[in-house]
């Protein structure tokens, strides 16, 4: 009988992190397989978005162990870590786009620096073009950030996330101060995209609705390390005492 075993994108080991006496992080073991969308969920200031920014190195951790790729991103140098880098997109919490460029010049931006043309010999114009189609946003492009609403900044910064075709995309808060109609969207979204381009995903949230919708798996963050796991209605019919008081 043929087992197929899926490649692990994301592994942690006995991660710490720690601000002052402020222990955020504790023995922290994750695993993300390729083609997993795996949701850290928890409450607001719990550790999630730390969490994340360790794993991509925005943060450095105090203790243990991350690889990505099957690479122990601490034995890196930049070199190689900014390689590590372009595999993977982040979509941060607020969208993060160049206020002073046109929504054309926020999805340019990261293709030049990575000499997208000369190096691939593809067209900048066709990427672009490509991906605010992916969002529903191809006539937004000569836009600037300040005349979108907070759903279509959410499009946009995840189109700017797709534009190297990243095999990992880290979600941080994507529906976070957002309509229940929007969120949905976005969502709706964030699966077909990762059913379009079988990308595997990250989300950070504590937007249950948007947890059902994209999760394969859940695992509910509590004082610094995993309380449960498991499927959505795996934890939403949990005897938990905790997890079912955070589910209703």
């Amino acid at each position: 009988m043929f087992v197929e075993i899926m490649e692990e994108m994301i592994k942690t080991r006995n991660l710490y992190k720690s601000f002052g006496n402020n222990e955020v992080l504790k023995d922290v073991n994750l695993t993300v397989k390729k083609g997993e969308s795996v949701v850290i969920l928890g409450k607001s200031g719990i550790g999630k978005s730390v969490l994340a920014k360790c794993i991509v190195g925005l943060l450095k951790h105090d203790k243990g162990t991350i690889e990505i790729f099957n690479k122990d991103i601490t034995t890196l140098d930049e070199d190689e870590m900014d390689k590590i880098r372009k595999k993977m997109g982040y979509l941060f919490q607020g969208g993060a786009l160049y206020d002073s460029m046109s929504v054309r010049e926020n999805l340019e931006f990261p293709l030049l620096r990575s000499r997208f043309a000369g190096d691939e010999g593809g067209n900048i114009n066709d990427r672009v073009e490509e991906v605010l189609e992916n969002v529903g946003l191809l006539d937004a492009q000569n836009k600037m950030p300040s005349e979108l609403s907070g759903g279509m900044k959410k499009r946009v910064g995840l189109a700017r996330t797709l534009i190297l075709q990243p095999e990992i995309i880290f979600y941080d808060e994507p529906t976070t101060g957002l309509d229940p109609v929007t969120s949905k969207e976005i969502s709706n979204l964030m699966v077909e995209i990762q059913e379009k381009y079988n990308t595997t995903s990250l989300i950070i949230t504590h937007d249950l609705k948007c947890a059902k919708t994209t999760a394969n798996q859940i695992k509910l963050l509590k004082d610094g390390n995993f309380y449960a796991e498991g499927s959505y209605d795996e934890l939403e019919n949990s005897s938990d005492e905790v997890v079912r008081k955070y589910f209703s």
